[in-house]
């Protein structure tokens, strides 16, 4: 039996929760040693779910470099502002520890980059949090996309029509920043847009867009993305993104359309598949919709127990992760390649040299 791995969480705000469920689910392999943040009446909150013996072993820390040198964690999970994943994360790895990063990686090419190269070079395992590739409906998908069963792969479509009002906002005040967050495409239509370039071969050579702040006049970022993106094999790609929806968030759809197959995986999260028709007539549509559906509670699913257990058994096995960081630096690298287009009114090609979210301060003020 293995002994489990020392486990520490940095950064305990809205998505932490969904963190110490996946600790939880994975306890036989994890032992939460220490939580990390500037709010102690957050560390005491997220750690709610846990009985009073487990709560009494788990030491709290305001500064997680004092927790990095005390604990000695060898697996962390960053769940801070999305503006702190990279300096954190290179601070994690220096200390010798795998990561798990909430996305996006980081808000440069050049700080995700550094993050690759660091973890590579100390040997430790480095993990983007897509946990939607984990979803049933996803990994049901994906096979398809592994077995050639869509024939020559046409064009895909990523449709993020969610709503995102002050209140949100008002949580946290990063939030909707260019220096620590970004607007719609980076923080709720990551996700889908990452998976979108991964069905579709993942190499892109140039991406068309518009963005716009139509509705959120409180934040700095965008509240609406629309782009088309051309792939390496040949294909196309649209995303259409925002935060406008109202009264509340509508869907998260994924399409994949090929000349052997047809694809629609829909719901909330992209957890339901509500389209599937192959040329090769490989099992009952209906039953497939049926097995491979799930009702999360919420749009940030079920992923986060597998995407751990999958991390643990990479540690374990000294193997890269399923969602590594070069798959961050992916999805980062669309998002930018869209943000950028939009702002200079052209085409952009990939791969991108270097370009941040810093680049584009400014870009909405009225």
């Amino acid at each position: 039996m293995n002994t489990p791995l020392r486990y520490a969480l940095i950064g305990c705000g809205r998505i932490a929760p969904n963190h110490i469920a996946a600790y939880m689910n994975n306890r036989a392999q994890l032992s939460l040693c220490a939580v990390c943040d500037p709010i102690p009446e957050r560390m005491e909150q997220v750690l709610s779910p846990l009985s009073e013996e487990e709560k009494a072993q788990v030491r709290r820390y305001t500064d997680y470099r004092e927790m990095l040198k005390a604990e000695k964690p060898e697996l962390c999970a960053i769940a801070t502002e999305s503006g702190k994943h990279a300096a954190i994360g290179l601070d994690v790895i220096a200390a010798g520890s795998s990561l798990i990063i909430e996305k996006p990686i980081a808000l440069s090419i050049k700080d995700a980059r550094a993050l690759v190269a660091a973890a590579k070079e100390a040997g430790v395992k480095l993990c983007a949090c897509h946990q939607n590739r984990f979803n049933k409906s996803i990994q049901k998908i994906r096979s398809a996309v592994e077995e050639n069963r869509f024939g020559k792969m046409l064009h895909g479509a990523a449709h993020i029509r969610w709503n995102r009002g002050p209140a949100y906002y008002e949580q946290a005040k990063w939030r909707g920043t260019w220096e620590q967050d970004g607007g719609a495409l980076m923080n709720q239509c990551i996700h889908n847009i990452d998976l979108l370039r991964w069905m579709m071969g993942d190499e892109v050579t140039e991406v068309m867009a518009y963005t716009d702040n139509l509705c959120h006049d409180f934040i700095e970022a965008e509240d609406l993305g629309m782009a088309m993106v051309r792939f390496a094999n040949g294909s196309y790609g649209l995303i259409e993104g925002t935060t406008n929806i109202y009264p509340h968030n509508l869907e998260e759809t994924l399409y994949l359309f090929g000349t052997e197959g047809t694809v629609k995986a829909g719901g909330k999260s992209v957890n339901i598949i509500e389209e599937w028709d192959f040329k090769d007539g490989r099992g009952d549509p209906a039953a497939i919709k049926q097995h491979y559906g799930e009702n999360p509670p919420n749009v940030y699913g079920f992923g986060h127990t597998p995407l751990y257990k999958d991390v643990i058994a990479a540690i374990r096995e000294d193997r890269a992760p399923y969602v590594d960081g070069e798959a961050g630096l992916r999805a980062l690298e669309m998002v930018l390649a869209i943000y950028k287009s939009a702002a200079e009114h052209r085409p952009v090609q990939l791969p991108l040299e270097d370009c941040s979210t810093m680049d584009f301060v400014g870009r909405f003020d009225r």
